[in-house]
């Protein structure tokens, strides 16, 4: 597989469960990562193999769903590096109410406005703003990878049937605005890869199942049943590909969403 040396690589939600475990094995390739987060600065030492790979890392606290906060990071950005390699498009919000656990304010019929406006900003408005603020910048070399993080939610509608507890009885159900923001990323890298395709840029999607991230026992084993591999992912199995966009061994990859979820929407 080509390297990774000193490619320049800029990571959106970089300080989250994919983001993270995606900074840690880049810069272990020799990449050099630019993580926006809203996350605290502290949060980068938390990152696995911190003190090995940190001379590969810079940080920028930023909200990437606000336009004016992007242009001022972007200005340090290429004040620092002559250019951007890959621009992966990682940061997404995952609705509070799921972890709240409240089954009444989670119903469909009950869903705030104000929550899916919230969701559409975060995981849809975002790499809009990301790729036309740093995608545009890859024009001038004719050259560069976007990858957004998609979700097999936006390929398929959720089984709400995995919210349940021991007895099969709802404890939420999983929101609207997920899957609706999800399948959108899948819609706009399609566009973008038709609309940059003549200058060089390769844009892609790659829609990952379920991570296994400290969830309750029923919710994993209910989960795994819908894989043909009977589990869920590690955060890990998702760089095999992050690296293959990242680099021109996919040089005649691009407008795919490419589907890592151990089976899950196979049948």
């Amino acid at each position: 597989m080509s390297d990774l040396k000193n490619k320049k690589i800029i990571i959106t939600g970089g300080l989250g469960l994919m983001g993270s475990s995606l900074v840690e094995n880049l810069a272990k390739d020799g990449a050099k990562i630019i993580i926006l987060d809203l996350k605290n600065v502290n949060f980068i030492k938390k990152i696995k193999n911190y003190s090995q790979i940190k001379n590969n890392l810079t940080y920028f606290r930023c909200d990437v769903s606000e336009k004016k906060q992007l242009l001022k990071v972007k200005k340090k950005i290429f004040g620092k590096f002559n250019k951007i390699d890959v621009l992966i498009n990682a940061a997404a919000l995952n609705d509070a109410i799921e972890n709240k656990g409240n089954l009444k304010s989670s119903m469909f019929e009950n869903y705030s406005v104000n929550d899916w406006n919230k969701s559409i900003k975060s995981n849809l408005t975002s790499i809009f703003l990301c790729c036309q603020i740093f995608g545009s910048k890859m024009i001038k070399y004719k050259e560069g990878s976007i990858i957004n993080i998609a979700s097999t939610y936006g390929i398929v509608a959720p089984d709400q049937k995995i919210y349940t507890d021991k007895k099969s009885k709802q404890i939420f159900y999983k929101n609207p605005s997920y899957s609706t923001t999800k399948s959108g990323v899948i819609g706009f890298t399609k566009y973008l890869a038709s609309y940059w395709g003549k200058v060089g840029i390769r844009v892609n999607s790659i829609s990952p199942g379920g991570i296994q991230n400290k969830q309750n026992k029923e919710f994993i084993k209910k989960y795994s049943s819908k894989t043909l591999l009977n589990r869920m992912a590690m955060p890990h199995e998702i760089y095999g590909i992050v690296k293959l966009l990242c680099t021109q061994d996919s040089s005649y990859i691009t407008g795919s969403n490419i589907v890592v979820d151990g089976g899950w929407t196979a049948i």
